[in-house]
């Protein structure tokens, strides 16, 4: 299996990000597909609209938990985590990207772990 890292996508590419996957719903501000440097955008691996929408209208710390535990039932329900976790079986690294500044709360730190369980 790889070894699975998260990154916002404003950062740098590098070469050690190995495949890049954008898992974002909405493509991020100021960043042009070229800059970006993605292999792949699963944009369906993303929280619903109304998830992400209820998230971020609070205090992402009073919200974590529920977000969490909400996001984490949508992902057994859904059909791209299959892919995600078979790239994560054909590469050596791959690297979510999200857009948010929240480096501690956010929908790829969730994924990650949820992708490492399955593999």
């Amino acid at each position: 299996m790889a070894t699975i890292n998260i990154k916002r996508i404003y950062k740098p590419a590098e070469k050690t990000d190995g495949f890049r996957v954008l898992v974002d719903r909405l493509w991020p501000r100021g960043i042009s597909k070229e800059a970006a440097h993605l292999d792949l955008w699963l944009k369906e691996i993303a929280p619903p609209t109304e998830l992400r929408q209820w998230f971020h209208s609070s205090d992402a710390d009073d919200r974590w938990d529920e977000f969490k535990a909400r996001y984490l039932m949508e992902l057994h329900e859904n059909d791209v985590v299959s892919q995600l976790a078979d790239l994560a079986n054909d590469n050596e690294t791959v690297t979510l990207l999200y857009a948010v500044p929240d480096e501690n709360h956010n929908h790829a730190l969730i994924l990650k772990e949820f992708i490492e369980k399955l593999n």
